[in-house]
């Protein structure tokens, strides 16, 4: 069985692969209510994401594909 982190980190890899660059991610709310997991799951993965330069975020906008 898939880890939570390893299930919302699938989700997020699978939704960069259909977006182009500069478009805007769901936000954490609307992941927190898909997939019924925390904001510190999702936080998790975003920063994990960040740090592969596979997006990045805006301030009070939310994350963008890179």
């Amino acid at each position: 069985m898939a880890t939570v982190s390893g299930r919302v980190e699938s989700y997020y890899r699978s939704l960069l692969s259909t977006l182009a660059v500069g478009d805007r991610l769901p936000s954490e709310r609307q992941v927190m209510r898909d997939l019924d997991t925390c904001r510190s799951t999702i936080r998790l993965v975003l920063t994990k994401l960040v740090t592969e330069k596979l997006l990045y975020p805006e301030h009070g906008r939310g994350y963008f594909k890179a």
